[in-house]
């Protein structure tokens, strides 16, 4: 089979060429920084309440948050390095990620289980998010992106099986 040679016109413009329109490129990049939002968010409302939950769950509620705020951690730093990946620069303040996240983090202090419930959103936000970003990254043929976005949608849809069965 003949290599195809690679010309300025199959190059473009920002001079990526991995096979993804620049166009389909900047619209996975932009949903990818919606879902980069939203993980950041989650992150720091789980930090928050590994810190501040208290009452007779404490040992395992602390545990629990410890776990899923260290995974986010990680998380977010493969989700900006995609989006890089794509050309696109990765959204990285306070403003922009309040921006671009579809949920807010409560300011107020909380019982234990008003911190689970608000993590059952937070968990779910991410999902719809990633969800939403799929078609995009399936119909560029995008595969890396949809393997990231499959494996975000799997964890934190058993996260937020399991933060809701504490509250069952």
């Amino acid at each position: 089979m003949a290599k195809k040679k690679i010309t300025a016109e199959s190059t473009s413009s920002d001079g990526i060429h991995i096979g993804i329109s620049e166009k389909d490129r900047q619209s996975i990049a932009d949903g990818l920084s919606r879902l980069l939002a939203d993980s950041y968010s989650l992150f720091l409302m789980t930090h928050n309440f590994h810190w501040n939950v208290t009452g007779p769950q404490f040992n395992s509620l602390h545990l629990m948050f410890e776990t899923q705020y260290t995974e986010l951690f990680t998380a977010v730093d493969e989700i900006a390095e995609r989006i890089r990946s794509l050309g696109a620069f990765a959204p990285a303040s306070f403003t922009r990620f309040s921006e671009l996240s579809s949920f807010t983090i409560p300011d107020e202090k909380l019982a234990a289980n008003d911190m689970i419930a608000h993590l059952v959103k937070g968990q779910e936000a991410v999902v719809r998010t990633a969800r939403g970003v799929f078609p995009v990254a399936e119909a560029a043929n995008d595969e890396p992106t949809q393997d990231l976005l499959t494996r975000r949608m799997e964890l934190h849809e058993k996260n937020a099986w399991m933060l809701r069965s504490l509250l069952a």
